[in-house]
């Protein structure tokens, strides 16, 4: 029965997994191939990870390995649409996950980008609700980041600054760092890189073959701040490399093409109030970070890690006003439905709007808001 164990562990895992949870625990799995009480992790419908022991079953090891890789390749191709996005959706009928709208005023158009495996695809709309155009603005190249083994794209972000379009995204590898953790996630190369185009549909260039953070950090889900005329990248330094995920910055050039100087920390994963400590992973989250100036002038941040609820949205203000902080915690989060990873946006009729998805499983889709901007702090409206 103890055989059975990862069989059963691995089937979990594809049915209620995210993407990112496929490859890497089943390639740690196959190449260690000593027989030691070793983990398999799995993401169950609730969003929360777990593991089991158990002992390789070599037997029924390779063909469900392969299955994996044919049934990941085909499923992951457009994210959750499938290889042939519809020419028209409306919001409701989307499933997709880690969202970015941009509210395109030369244009006239709002569009929102999302991760679709090593592409980034891209939907066009004028009221939010009906969205058409599908367009791959960004795919990986052959040989990209010096031929490591890419995964996938995750949590693309769009942004209008100084006259052109910036795309900000993070890249997954199987790239192993030499340093790893006993009963611990493998620890890769993953990294938040910078595009630029003069189109929000692209073709978007990136300005370097390796991340834009440096390349030894876990980084994910950078997004843009300018503070005083100087641009900063603010980001998530992940748990798995650090155990209590942070949130830093780092300066950047003038045209956004690389950093300069050292990372920042603005806080650490610990510091919600509402947030839990995982029991299995024994690790605080830290996702999704976006910045924002209220009208009356308070910087404050929403950013996602996990709570009673599971994954969980959470509001974070500057008390100077600016990235260094410090940042006080809003008490309750704004979203503890599973969901987070959100974003927040203006509506071409001046409303704050903002856009998560939830939930946090393979039924995710994306859910858009609009705000209400309490001076230190946000809450949610009502649902569109």
């Amino acid at each position: 029965m103890e055989n059975e164990r990862p069989v059963i562990s691995l089937i979990i895992l594809i049915c209620k997994g995210s993407p990112e949870d496929l490859h890497l625990p089943v390639i740690y799995w196959i190449f260690n191939q000593r027989t030691i009480m070793e983990k398999i992790i799995f993401t169950e419908a609730n969003g929360t990870s777990r593991r089991r022991p158990f002992r390789p079953a070599w037997g029924k090891a390779v063909p469900l390995f392969l299955f994996i890789l044919l049934w990941g390749a085909g499923r992951e191709t457009w994210g959750q649409f499938g290889p042939e996005p519809p020419d028209s959706v409306k919001l409701h009928d989307m499933h997709w996950r880690d969202n970015c709208i941009l509210a395109d005023k030369a244009s006239g158009y709002y569009y929102m980008v999302g991760p679709a495996r090593k592409s980034v695809l891209s939907y066009r709309s004028r009221d939010l609700i009906n969205w058409e155009n599908p367009t791959p603005i960004f795919t990986i190249p052959d040989g990209f980041w010096g031929g490591k083994p890419i995964n996938s794209i995750w949590a693309p972000e769009l942004h209008l600054y100084r006259g052109k379009y910036y795309l900000f995204l993070t890249i997954d590898t199987r790239d192993l760092f030499d340093e790893q953790w006993p009963n611990w996630r493998p620890r890769v190369t993953r990294g938040s890189q910078i595009l630029v185009s003069d189109s929000p549909t692209g073709p978007f260039k990136p300005f370097s073959d390796r991340s834009t953070l440096p390349p030894d950090m876990m980084t994910l889900d950078a997004t843009l701040w300018e503070e005083e005329g100087v641009p900063y990248i603010v980001y998530a330094h992940e748990w798995v490399q650090i155990s209590n995920g942070t949130i830093e910055y780092m300066q950047l050039k003038e045209d956004l093409s690389e950093t300069v100087g050292e990372p920042h920390l603005m806080f650490r994963g610990s510091d919600g109030p509402w947030v839990t400590i995982s029991e299995t992973e024994g690790c605080f989250v830290t996702d999704g970070p976006y910045l924002w100036r209220t009208g009356e002038g308070e910087l404050i941040m929403i950013w996602t890690g996990y709570g009673r609820t599971g994954y969980t949205m959470g509001v974070a203000r500057s008390e100077s006003g600016k990235l260094a902080g410090p940042w006080i915690q809003q008490e309750e989060p704004v979203y503890s439905n599973n969901g987070g990873h959100g974003m927040l946006f203006e509506s071409f009729d001046g409303k704050l709007m903002g856009v998560l998805h939830a939930p946090n499983n393979r039924e995710s889709r994306p859910h858009i808001f609009e705000m209400e901007d309490t001076g230190t702090g946000l809450r949610i409206k009502k649902e569109l």
